[in-house]
């Protein structure tokens, strides 16, 4: 990057006036008064969306998905895509209506070439922070279409605060897992019981939640297993039940039963001797397998 110094001193001069350039080096971008919009685009359990958009620029998203862990990113949707590889400054820019305010740096956003850029986890959540405050955080750097140009790309916090609102909301009601952690899960039984441990019925549960909220998947696949104990026939009926019960499970928290698959192998595939009760409790297990198109295709 070059003249950091000096683009740092313009920018707080330039957004004193949000929309109007004040040097012919710097050419600025920002919704302004009348066109500042913030929307939640995707509002469920699996993932919630908030955009902005900015004239004549792009596009600012900002996204959460469902997981163990609170998680955002940034995308910045550009209409002209980096021609070279760089950085962006980012500070945190008074609006005009603030006029003994400073600006203050917050961080850098690297450019790839053909790339939207994107921020993640830390420095996204500090661009809400400081649009809650009602400031303007700005991206700052060289044009690389044009090296004797800077851009200025700002962040309006007009409009912003029922938008974000409404996007919190979201987050908070995210399932507190992905499609990741319940897309193999083997459940198994306490010992000399029917009954599913403790931790299992949670799972169970965990998986039922999802199911409710992801259409998208088109199997779900429940593999019973038993150990070698008694007759292979009646081992082969046991995970037959146990496989169906699972299903019910399922059913009885509205999945549909045609989106069910259940196979029920008796004492086959053990994954353990069964010559020792801990081996054998091992191996009476059901697994539940999630499949997205993608994954079936594959």
């Amino acid at each position: 990057m070059k003249n950091w110094p000096m683009l740092t001193a313009v920018s707080a001069s330039v957004l004193l006036s949000i929309g109007q350039a004040q040097a012919n080096s710097v050419r600025h971008y920002s919704a302004n008064l009348d066109n500042s919009a913030w929307q939640v685009s995707e509002e469920n359990r699996l993932a919630c969306e908030m955009e902005h958009e900015i004239p004549r620029y792009g596009k600012v998203r900002f996204q959460s998905e469902a997981s163990k862990e609170l998680n955002l990113r940034m995308k910045m949707e550009m209409r002209k895509l980096p021609d070279s590889y760089g950085v962006s400054a980012i500070e945190s820019v008074p609006p005009r209506w603030q006029p003994g305010e400073s600006s203050y740096r917050i961080g850098n956003m690297k450019l790839y070439k053909q790339f939207d850029g994107e921020l993640q986890k830390q420095l996204a959540w500090t661009l809400l922070s400081e649009l809650e405050k009602g400031r303007y955080p700005t991206f700052f750097y060289n044009d690389w279409y044009n090296n004797r140009d800077e851009v200025a790309v700002s962040l309006s916090s007009v409009n912003f605060r029922r938008a974000y609102d409404d996007f919190m909301s979201c987050v908070n009601a995210l399932l507190p897992f992905s499609f990741d952690d319940i897309a193999y899960t083997v459940l198994n039984h306490e010992a000399e019981s029917e009954k599913l441990t403790v931790a299992s019925q949670r799972k169970l549960k965990q998986i039922s939640d999802y199911l409710q909220v992801d259409n998208d998947l088109e199997l779900v696949l429940v593999d019973a297993y038993t150990d070698s104990l008694g007759a292979r026939g009646p081992n082969k009926e046991l995970t037959e039940e146990r496989a169906k019960e699972i299903q019910q499970f399922f059913v009885e928290r509205g999945i549909n039963a045609e989106r069910i698959r259940t196979v029920a192998h008796g004492e086959d595939r053990a994954i353990k001797s069964n010559d020792n009760e801990l081996n054998r409790q091992i191996n009476r297990r059901v697994v539940v397998q999630l499949s997205k198109p993608s994954m079936i295709e594959l």
